[in-house]
């Protein structure tokens, strides 16, 4: 990319920088939260991805890096949201025949739920649970809520998805060639939620002198009781999201009799501890990935498009100026509103179809023209990450017409 396709500050504020460009990459809306967010105390530097679109306090695909404390909005409200991606011993010629993509179908109808509240009735067994739920009073009270709803992919962009994975050379383990994958995109659920609504009132309420435009960048210092408290509720949250993820990959590869032979998978709306030199100086800093992808050097992860353009495995390059990150997926392009008054399922469906892609269910605000050109988010971000296989989906599962986003 070119020095005048860059967008970088720095002076009083931390200093930060933006993969793509103000019109053509993302909105003014989107610049003016990353610039706000670097204005913030405790904030040394930032990043802006090109998937970035305007969010809660950071923008959706924003980067900051801060110094001993923590902000619950740039972390965002689906705590550890996450990708994974499993590869399976299934033939991929298993999407040709129509008996066999109806048994695929029908594995994730079948041991999946969709939509706000979707729930077990018979909890699925996982040793998160084991875990301490007593960190927070939020975890606690909501243990037995969870567990029900462990193996359940929420509603807004989440998905459970079969696809062709493409490998060119060698990738995941895999030999090249063309495998059967299930791709699954979901978070911590309502528990995640009421994690992040309770710390950010309580951000809120220790920085009361924050104007109206910081407000939602209210910070916890790490090591007060709330700081401390948030940390733990928010580590517990990626643990319970990644077994989430690992009981819906489960129930449906043992529905079908098959095997995992390869995958990968990653987490975004998280902060990580990590060391990074900043202005020249090696510190400790809390890194928020809010809808961004870790990618330090070799770092494998996996970015979506949508249910009707391809996503990629990539590896990191470990870019020092993106705090080691990437895209999280295409990024929208337009409300949900806005979408509802713009596309109808006839016209829509029929362009699917024509692709041979099989969608059991979706909201109209998350058919494919909401989102950005995925070709052009990657080629955006070159310098980030190098693409290691491509995943085209084949049959698409979310959350019925009508549901709430929980996203």
């Amino acid at each position: 990319m070119s020095k005048k396709d860059r967008e970088q500050e720095s002076g009083k504020n931390a200093p930060w920088r933006a993969w793509g460009k103000v019109g053509d990459d993302f909105d003014q809306a989107s610049v003016d939260q990353i610039r706000r967010a670097c204005s913030l105390p405790v904030s040394v530097a930032g990043a802006l991805m090109p998937d970035a679109h305007v969010g809660y306090g950071l923008p959706i695909g924003g980067v900051l890096a801060t110094v001993g404390a923590v902000v619950p909005y740039a972390v965002g409200v689906d705590i550890a949201c996450r990708m994974k991606l499993s590869v399976l011993d299934i033939p991929v010629a298993a999407l040709k025949s129509e008996h066999e993509r109806r048994r695929l179908a029908r594995a994730i109808e079948q041991e999946t739920r969709f939509g706000v509240g979707a729930s077990f009735t018979r909890p699925n067994d996982h040793e998160v649970m084991d875990r301490d739920w007593d960190v927070s009073p939020v975890t606690r009270a909501l243990k037995d809520k969870a567990w029900s709803q462990l193996g359940t992919s929420g509603s807004g962009n989440h998905f459970v998805e079969w696809g062709t994975l493409t490998i060119e050379g060698e990738g995941l383990g895999l030999q090249g060639g063309q495998y059967l994958a299930l791709l699954s995109h979901s978070g911590s659920r309502g528990t995640g939620a009421a994690v992040c609504d309770r710390y950010s009132k309580a951000a809120m309420e220790q920085h009361k002198d924050l104007p109206p435009d910081l407000r939602q960048l209210a910070w916890l210092g790490l090591e007060t009781p709330e700081g401390r408290e948030y940390w733990a509720a928010m580590e517990l949250m990626g643990h319970y999201a990644s077994a989430n993820h690992a009981v819906i990959h489960r129930r449906i590869t043992e529905h079908l009799g098959a095997e995992v032979i390869g995958g990968v998978e990653n987490h975004h709306n998280f902060a990580w501890k990590e060391r990074h030199v900043i202005g020249g100086v090696e510190q400790d800093v809390i890194v928020h990935r809010k809808g961004a992808t870790p990618a330090g050097k070799g770092v494998l992860g996996m970015i979506p498009g949508s249910m009707a353009s391809p996503g990629f495995v990539v590896r990191g390059r470990g870019c020092a100026e993106s705090l080691n990150s990437a895209a999280h997926g295409a990024g929208r392009v337009m409300s949900r509103t806005q979408a509802r008054k713009t596309f109808a399922w006839g016209n829509v469906r029929r362009e699917i179809e024509a692709k041979g892609i099989t969608v059991l269910s979706a909201g109209i605000d998350e058919v494919p023209g909401v989102y950005k050109d995925i070709e052009r988010v990657m080629a955006r971000q070159e310098e980030l990450v190098e693409i290691v296989a491509r995943f085209d989906p084949a049959i698409v599962k979310m959350a019925p017409e009508g549901e709430k986003a929980e996203d």
